[in-house]
């Protein structure tokens, strides 16, 4: 746990739900809701910073444009979940902390990002993830299958961003339009063929079309990324085969110094 002090704007952080900027450092004056503070900030997706009376939970970080001479400054992106009772002062000492994972499911489909499908599968991936480890926080986006939009989506939500896991779901077959695996080898540091294998023989074992699947696993900075099918069906299948290791593999990655078994 660590202490922020946060000078916040006017009526920032007093509704709920309410999304404000974050920024550390001097000179930022974005005309949005926002708070600054001149400590070095360390945030990751699903921190909470609490206050005696308030909470605003973190979803993700990104560059805000420079003012006159000053250049791009980083800030985060707050959603304030307990609002601040009028009448505080505007500067006020909060504490962060992260309890459990940060994910990020990505929904590949070119019908679901045109608003012409209702997606199932991307809020079944939070289901399943969130009832076998404990979440910060989970966020959800729907893409077109184009393979340059997935890659700047995973890098940015890896390296940029700082989610431990992201789970995408459509485009691993070979249609013309499925791209999902080759976006992903291209931003993967470290191939998971053991999570490969194990999605593969689980989906065979229901019907020989798990053939098809190009799904690719690995990891890109402290994040795991997985492919899964499109099908909710295929989803709960694939995803069920892997998510019992899910939490051991980011704990390992992210520097866990723990044996992985007893002796």
């Amino acid at each position: 746990m660590s202490e922020i002090t946060l000078r916040f704007s006017n009526n920032t952080g007093q509704t709920p739900g309410q999304r404000f900027l974050l920024f550390a450092g001097q000179g930022s004056n974005p005309g949005v809701p926002c708070a600054h503070t001149v400590q070095p900030l360390a945030l990751r997706p699903g921190h909470v910073l609490r206050g005696e009376q308030e909470e605003h939970r973190v979803l993700g970080r990104l560059w805000w444009p420079g003012q006159a001479q000053l250049p791009d400054a980083p800030c985060w992106l707050l959603e304030t979940l307990v609002p601040a009772p009028l009448g505080l002062d505007d500067e006020r000492t909060l504490s962060a902390q992260r309890e459990g994972f940060a994910l990020a499911w990505i929904t590949l489909s070119d019908k679901g990002a045109a608003g012409q499908r209702v997606d199932a599968s991307g809020p079944l991936v939070e289901e399943v993830v969130r009832a076998a480890m404990p979440l910060s926080l989970a966020r959800g986006f729907v893409l077109p299958d184009e393979e340059r939009g997935i890659r700047a989506l995973l890098t940015q939500l890896a390296l940029q961003d700082g989610f431990d896991l992201i789970c995408t779901t459509g485009g691993t077959g070979v249609a013309p339009r499925d791209v999902t695996p080759e976006a992903t080898l291209a931003v993967i540091e470290k191939r998971l063929p053991g999570f490969e294998r194990a999605m593969t023989m689980t989906s065979l074992a229901k019907t020989p079309h798990g053939a098809v699947s190009r799904a690719v696993c690995g990891t890109l900075g402290n994040a795991v990324i997985v492919n899964l099918p499109g099908s909710p069906k295929a989803v709960r299948e694939c995803l069920g085969a892997v998510v019992p290791a899910l939490a051991h593999t980011v704990e390992k990655l992210q520097g866990d110094p723990s044996d992985c078994a007893a002796v």
